[in-house]
C-alpha cells in the first residue's frame, strides 16, 4: 500500500509560510518603529527651523526654488578719518552698484561707533551731488517714499540704536552706481596712557527676547526677526548675516585711511585687529590696513601711545560756533595706590550661541585671568547664562585653592549654545552680591559678553534698579561686539568697559582692567566752570567715579575761555583732592558743538530712563535739527529733483546682508528663506504613517 506524501508536503509548506509571514511582520514592526523613532529625532530641529522661518521678514536673495543667490547690489565702502586732539572726524562713502537689469532699492543696516554724531549726508549720482537735510524721522520717511514712488533718486539714513543705522537708496538704475556719503565724528578713547579708535564694519546677530507680536511687520522692517513684546523693532535691527562667499567677490570690502594729528609725539601705532602700514610726517601719522581693502567682517581698531613722559594729564579745547563758546576738558588724575579691603567678585560669562567659536575661547581666557587675581581674603562666584542661568556656588565662596581649582575646571567645560537671556543672569549676579553686604568688602561684578541683545534699554533700567553699592565692569568679547550696550552698561554700573579683540589681545586690556578695579582714583567728583549759572550746561551732569588710568571728559556751552576750571573729588583714604586748569590755555578745535549736543541728548534720554517716562521727543528733535545731527527722532534725507525712472517700471528692494563676524560659527548665519513649514508637516505626516503601520501590525498579531 502506497501512502501519498502530498498532504505532508503541503503541511510543511504551510508551516514554513506561516513562520515567514510571522518573521516578516516582526521585521516590518521593527522597521516601522525604528523609522518612527528616527523621524521623531528629526522633528525637533525641523520644528525649531519652522519657528525660525516664521520669524523671517521679507524674502530677498532667494530664487524661484527658494535657493540662496547673490544680491544684485555690490557694496563698497571708503572711510577717511582724521584725528585732531580728542575728536575723530570721519567721512564714510557707501557705493551701491546695481549688477541686475532691473531698477533697485538698496537697504543696508550697519554699525557706527557708539558715540558717533552723524552730521552730514550727501548723495552722489554720476556728476550730480545732492546735499541731505535733517528732518523729523517720520517726515523724512514720507519725503523718501514720495521720491521713490515718483521715480527720483533718493537716500535716507536713520538711527535704530546709538550705534546702529539703516541706509536706504531708491531707484538705482540697472548697471549704474549711486553713492551716499555720511559725515560723523566720535570722541577718541583714552585709558591707561593709550588712545584707541574703533571703526565697526559688521555686527553680531542679536538675540530678541520676548513673545512674538502678531501684528503685521512695518514695511520698513526687513530683517530676519519679527517684532517681540520686548524688542518691537526687531525687524529693523536684524539684517541677514552671511558668509563672504555668499556675496560678490568685490562686495563688502572697505578702504580705510586714517590721519592721526594728536599734537603729541607718538611712541607707537598698532592694531590688535589688522596689520597696518604707517607713514610719519613730524607728529602726524598716516595709517591704513596692510594689503589695501579689508573684508567687512571685524572691527578695525587702532591704538597709539604717546612718547613716555608726554602722556596727557590735562587738556583744554575751545570752539566758537554761531557766536557761542564751547569748551571741552580732559583730566587724568594721578595714581592713588591700591585699596586694602577684601572683595566679593561675581564673574558672569555669556555662553549663548552667538559666543560660539573664537568668542567663547576668549571669554574663558578672560575669566581665567580674573580668577588669577583673587586672594584668600576675597570671595567669588561664577555665573554662566544662555537660555538659562547657572552658578558654580549658591553664594560667593572664599577663594581657597580648592574652590579656585573647581572654578577653573568649571570654566574649562563651558560651551556656547542657546539664547541670550541676559536679564536673569544680571538679576542673580546683583542680588547675590546684595545679599552679602558687608561694609568691610568691595562688591564687584565682571560681565563677559558680546552684548548681542536687542533689549538694551530694559537692561540699563534693570542695572540702575538693582545696582546698589556695587560696581559693574563689562568685558566685550568678539570681533564685532555691541559696544553701545557694553559701554552704557558699565556707565550705569559705575564701572568701566574693556574690549578684547583677539586671543593675542587678552593680557594687556585685562591687566589694566584688574588694576583699575583695585581702587577708584576719585569718588564724589565735582566739576566747576567759572561763572557757570543756570542755562549754561555742562556734561556729563553727574560724573561717576574715576578709575586708574581713566580720564574725566567734560564739555560745556556758553563759557568763554577765561578764568579757571576746578575739578575736585575724594581719594580712597577720604582726603580731598582738587585741580585747577587755566582756560586761556585752550587749544582751538572743531566739532565741540556737536559733541555737546550729543551729550545733551544722551542726558535727556538718561533722565527719561531714571524717571521711567518717555523722552522729551520735541526737545531732542529741536536740538538735533539745530546742530544738524541724527538722533532717535531725526533722520537725514536727500532727494534729486530729476525724474529718472518711469513710474510704471518696477523697482525691486534688496536688503543687503552683513558679513558673519570673524571667529563666529556657522550657527550665527541668518539667511533669507521661504516662510513655509512644509518640511515639518511632511515629517509629522511620515511619523503618523509609521505609527499607524506599527499599530496595525501589532493589532493583527494580537488577533492571530
Amino acid at each position: 500500500m502506497i501512502i501519498s506524501s502530498s498532504p505532508l508536503r503541503l503541511y510543511s509548506k504551510a508551516a514554513v509560510s506561516k513562520r515567514q509571514r510571522f518573521r516578516l511582520k516582526r521585521f516590518m514592526e521593527g522597521v516601522s518603529l525604528w523609522l518612527a523613532v528616527m523621524l521623531m529625532l528629526f522633528v525637533h530641529p525641523l520644528y525649531a527651523e519652522a519657528n525660525e522661518v516664521e520669524n523671517v521678514g521679507q524674502l530677498h536673495f532667494v530664487d524661484g526654488q527658494g535657493q540662496w543667490q547673490e544680491p544684485a547690489l555690490v557694496l563698497d565702502s571708503e572711510f577717511d578719518i582724521r584725528v585732531s586732539g580728542l575728536i575723530a572726524d570721519s567721512r564714510l562713502l557707501r557705493s551701491f552698484r546695481n549688477t541686475s537689469d532691473e531698477w533697485r532699492e538698496g537697504v543696508f543696516v550697519f554699525p557706527l561707533p557708539e558715540k558717533a554724531s552723524v552730521y552730514g549726508l550727501t548723495m552722489k549720482v554720476g556728476e550730480r551731488t545732492i546735499e541731505g537735510k535733517v528732518q523729523p524721522k517720520e517726515t523724512a520717511r514720507r519725503t523718501y517714499e514720495k521720491a521713490k514712488q515718483a521715480g527720483q533718486h533718493a537716500a535716507n539714513v536713520e538711527q535704530q540704536r546709538p550705534n546702529l543705522f539703516t541706509a536706504r537708496v531708491a531707484n538705482i538704475p540697472p548697471g549704474e552706481t549711486v553713492s551716499v556719503e555720511l559725515k560723523y565724528q566720535q570722541p577718541v578713547q583714552y585709558q591707561a596712557g593709550v588712545f584707541e579708535l574703533t571703526v565697526p564694519t559688521t555686527l553680531t546677530p542679536r538675540y530678541m527676547p520676548g513673545a512674538p507680536v502678531s501684528t503685521a511687520p512695518d514695511q520698513w522692517q526687513g530683517g530676519w526677526a519679527m517684532p517681540t513684546t520686548e524688542v518691537p523693532d526687531a525687524g529693523a535691527i536684524s539684517p541677514f548675516t552671511v558668509n563672504p562667499a555668499d556675496v560678490a567677490a568685490d562686495s563688502h570690502r572697505a578702504s580705510i585711511n586714517l590721519v592721526i594729528d594728536s599734537g603729541l609725539a607718538l611712541e607707537s601705532v598698532s592694531s590688535p585687529s589688522h596689520r597696518l602700514v604707517t607713514g610719519q610726517d613730524g607728529q602726524t601719522f598716516r595709517v591704513r590696513p596692510d594689503g589695501g581693502k579689508i573684508l567687512m567682517n571685524r572691527d578695525f581698531v587702532v591704538r597709539w601711545r604717546p612718547v613716555a613722559g608726554l602722556e596727557p594729564s590735562a587738556a583744554i579745547f575751545h570752539q566758537s560756533w554761531e557766536v557761542e563758546d564751547y569748551l571741552m576738558a580732559m583730566l587724568v588724575p594721578g595714581e592713588s595706590g591700591t585699596m586694602a579691603l577684601p572683595r566679593d567678585l561675581v564673574f558672569v560669562i555669556d555662553t549663548s550661541g552667538s559666543m560660539a567659536g573664537e568668542s567663547i575661547r576668549q571669554a574663558r581666557s578672560a575669566l581665567q585671568a580674573g580668577l588669577d587675581t583673587l586672594t584668600p581674603r576675597d570671595r567669588f562666584n561664577v555665573i554662566q547664562f544662555n537660555s538659562q542661568t547657572h552658578s558654580l556656588f549658591m553664594q560667593p565662596e572664599v577663594a581657597t585653592g580648592n574652590n579656585l581649582a573647581r572654578a577653573r575646571q568649571y570654566v574649562d567645560r563651558l560651551r556656547a549654545d542657546g539664547g541670550t537671556e541676559m536679564a536673569p543672569a544680571l538679576s542673580r549676579a546683583l542680588e547675590t552680591a546684595s545679599e552679602n553686604e558687608d561694609g568691610a568688602r568691595v562688591r564687584q561684578v565682571i560681565f563677559i559678553t558680546d552684548g548681542a541683545v536687542g533689549n538694551e534699554a530694559a537692561l540699563f533700567r534693570q542695572i540702575r534698579r538693582q545696582l546698589g553699592n556695587q560696581r559693574l565692569f563689562t568685558v566685550g568679547i568678539g570681533s564685532a561686539p555691541n559696544r553701545h550696550f557694553m559701554r552704557e552698561a558699565a556707565r550705569w554700573g559705575r564701572g568701566t568697559y574693556t574690549a578684547i579683540h583677539s586671543p593675542s589681545d587678552v593680557d594687556g586690556p585685562l591687566k589694566a582692567l584688574f588694576s583699575a578695579m583695585e581702587s577708584p582714583v576719585l569718588t564724589d567728583v565735582r566739576v566747576k566752570w567759572p561763572g557757570q549759572h543756570a542755562g549754561k550746561e555742562s556734561f556729563p551732569g553727574r560724573p561717576g567715579d574715576l578709575f586708574q588710568g581713566e580720564p574725566l571728559m567734560h564739555v560745556v556751552r556758553g563759557i568763554p575761555p577765561m578764568g579757571e576750571l576746578v575739578v575736585s573729588g575724594r581719594l580712597p583714604g577720604g582726603e580731598q583732592w582738587s585741580r585747577t586748569l587755566d582756560l586761556q590755555q585752550a587749544a582751538p578745535a572743531t566739532g565741540l558743538n556737536r559733541h555737546w549736543a550729543r551729550e545733551k541728548i544722551d542726558s535727556m534720554e538718561d533722565e527719561a530712563r531714571v524717571t521711567d517716562r518717555e523722552p522729551d521727543q520735541a526737545g531732542i528733535t529741536e536740538l538735533a535739527v539745530r546742530h544738524g545731527l541724527m538722533s532717535a527722532y531725526t533722520s537725514f534725507v536727500a532727494v534729486d529733483s530729476t525724474l529718472v525712472r518711469n513710474a510704471e517700471a518696477p523697482v525691486e528692494s534688496d536688503n543687503l546682508p552683513t558679513l558673519l563676524p570673524a571667529g563666529s560659527q556657522a550657527g550665527m548665519l541668518r539667511y533669507p528663506q521661504t516662510a513655509t513649514s512644509a518640511p515639518l508637516l511632511i515629517a509629522l505626516g511620515l511619523v503618523g504613517l509609521m505609527f499607524s503601520i506599527a499599530i496595525l501590525l501589532l493589532q493583527r498579531r494580537t488577533i492571530a
